[in-house]
């Protein structure tokens, strides 16, 4: 039949009894799936991880403005390392650099989800946000 219609016999599902075939061109089918499988890379947007560093002895102002901009991310379908690097005697009183990260989710977390919760790592506290679904 395949060949009385110039076409090929293609399996479609060989292993099962007995075995599943179609007839088709199979350049053609071959051409539109590339071609589908092209237009879904092109669909497809890789999510960045963007970050954003704060301090321990930050001020409100600037704490705003940095949310304003992890929000911007966020909304853009990033996601965000928020580092808090911590010198000398600050290191001395995490709880401190704690409290300033808390403060940051709760100014973005209309928009985002807590992915990883702050953590200290060693002279650092780090948590990663991702955008809200």
């Amino acid at each position: 039949m395949a060949r009385a219609k110039e076409l090929d016999l293609v399996k479609i599902s060989p292993a099962a009894v007995p075995p599943v075939c179609k007839i088709m061109n199979y350049g053609k089918f071959k051409y539109d799936q590339s071609k589908h499988e092209k237009e879904t890379r092109k669909n497809q947007k890789a999510t960045e991880l963007k970050e954003i560093q704060l301090s321990a002895v930050i001020d409100a102002n600037d704490l705003n403005t940095k949310a304003k901009h992890a929000a911007r991310f966020l909304d853009g379908g990033d996601k965000v390392k928020v580092v808090l690097k911590m010198k000398g005697r600050q290191l001395a009183h995490p709880e401190i650099g704690m409290g300033i990260v808390e403060r940051f989710y709760d100014m973005v977390k209309t928009v985002s989800d807590m992915e990883k919760k702050p953590a200290q790592e060693g002279k650092s506290i780090t948590m990663i946000l991702s955008p809200k679904k």
